[in-house]
C-alpha cells in the first residue's frame, strides 16, 4: 500500500485553486458542477483510504472481530507504516462518519421542521409560491414534493413589481436547480476532508450566483436583479423555523457586494473550453490531475489490501 494509501488525504489540496477561480471565471452553473464533483470524488476517496487504513489498524486489536490472520507477522511485514496509522484512523474514521451522519440528519431534520411549519402558518398560496403574513422581511426556497417559494409579506412591501418578480425567480431557481444537492454533496465532502472546506464555500456562493443568472434570464434586465439582491440583504433577516443549511433562506448566502458587481457585468460565458484564460487552465489541470491521482492511488491501495488479506486468509 505504501504512500498510496495516504496520498487521497492530502491531494484535495490540489483542488484548492479551482475553487477560487472557478467561481470567478466560470458560470456559475458549470463552476457548482464542476467543484461538486470533484470534492464529491476526492472526499471518496480520502474516506474510502481511511476506511482502508482502519482495516489494517482493527486487525492489530485484541478481540477484534476479523480473521486471526490478518494480524500475521507476514502481513505486518507487507504493510509495514500502515499500523500505527491504522490505528489512528479508527477515531478519525469513526469523527468522519460521525459528522456526515449528523450533517445528513439535521439537513432532514430542518427540511422536515420548515414544511411543518409551513404548513401550520397561515400563508396565501399562489402556484408554488407562499406568502406569509409576517413583519419581519425574508424570502427562502424550501425544496420538497411540491417545492416551494416562501415569501413574507413584508419582504413584498420592501421591493417593486420588477424586483419582486427578480426576487421569486430567484427561489425558483434554486427550487429547480436542485441546488439543495450540492450544498449537501460539498458539506459532506467538507465534513469527510476539511481540506475540502473551501469548495463548500465556493460552491454556496456559486449557486447563489447561478440563481441570480437564471432569475436575470426571467426578468430580461440584470441591474433589476442586482438591486433586488441588494436590497433583499439590506431588509432580510432570518424567520422563525427556517433551517439553516439549505439553499436561499433568508438572510442571502454569498458575498452580496460581489453578486451585484458579477450582475453588474457581461453575462459569463457558459462553454467550459477553451478556459478563459491560463490560470483557469492550470488550475484545472492541477484538479483533475489531483482528483486521477487520488481515484488512482485509492484503487492501487485498495487493490493491494484486498490482495494481501486474501492471500493471508485460510481457505
Amino acid at each position: 500500500m505504501g504512500v498510496f494509501v495516504c496520498l487521497p488525504l492530502v491531494l484535495p489540496l490540489t483542488a484548492l485553486p479551482i475553487a477560487r477561480l472557478a467561481e470567478q471565471h466560470l458560470h456559475p452553473r458549470s463552476a457548482t458542477r464542476l467543484l461538486a464533483v470533484v470534492g464529491a470524488l476526492l472526499a471518496l476517496c480520502s474516506t474510502l483510504c481511511l476506511g482502508l487504513l482502519m482495516v489494517v489498524g482493527t486487525a492489530q486489536l485484541p478481540g477484534n472481530p476479523l480473521p486471526d490472520s490478518w494480524s500475521d507477522p507476514e502481513v505486518r511485514d507487507a504493510v509495514p507504516y500502515e499500523e500505527k496509522a491504522g490505528i489512528v484512523a479508527i477515531g478519525v474514521l469513526a469523527v468522519v462518519l460521525g459528522a456526515c451522519g449528523w450533517t445528513v440528519f439535521r439537513h432532514v431534520r430542518q427540511r422536515v421542521r420548515a414544511g411543518r411549519a409551513l404548513a401550520a402558518a397561515p400563508s396565501v398560496v399562489s402556484g408554488d409560491v407562499a406568502l406569509l403574513p409576517d413583519p419581519e422581511p425574508y424570502a427562502y426556497a424550501l425544496p420538497g414534493s411540491p417545492g416551494r417559494v416562501v415569501v413574507s409579506t413584508a419582504m413584498t412591501e420592501c421591493l417593486d413589481a420588477r424586483e419582486r418578480r427578480a426576487l421569486i425567480a430567484h427561489e425558483r431557481a434554486h427550487l429547480a436547480g436542485r441546488h439543495h444537492r450540492y450544498l449537501l454533496a460539498a458539506q459532506l465532502a467538507a465534513r469527510a476532508n476539511p481540506f475540502l472546506l473551501p469548495l463548500r464555500t465556493a460552491v454556496s456562493f456559486s449557486t447563489e450566483r447561478w440563481a441570480d443568472e437564471e432569475a436575470a434570464c426571467a426578468v430580461g434586465d440584470r441591474r433589476v436583479v442586482a438591486v433586488a439582491v441588494g436590497k433583499a440583504a439590506l431588509y432580510s433577516h432570518r424567520a422563525p423555523d427556517v433551517p439553516a443549511g439549505l439553499a436561499a433562506f433568508a438572510a442571502p448566502a454569498g458575498p452580496v457586494p460581489r453578486r451585484v458587481e458579477a450582475l453588474l457585468a457581461p453575462v459569463p460565458p457558459v462553454r467550459l473550453w477553451p478556459p478563459s484564460s491560463a490560470h483557469v487552465a492550470l488550475a484545472a489541470l492541477v484538479a483533475a490531475v489531483g482528483t486521477a491521482a487520488s481515484a488512482l492511488s485509492s484503487l492501487n491501495a485498495a487493490v493491494t489490501l484486498v490482495g494481501i488479506l486474501r492471500a493471508a486468509t485460510p481457505l
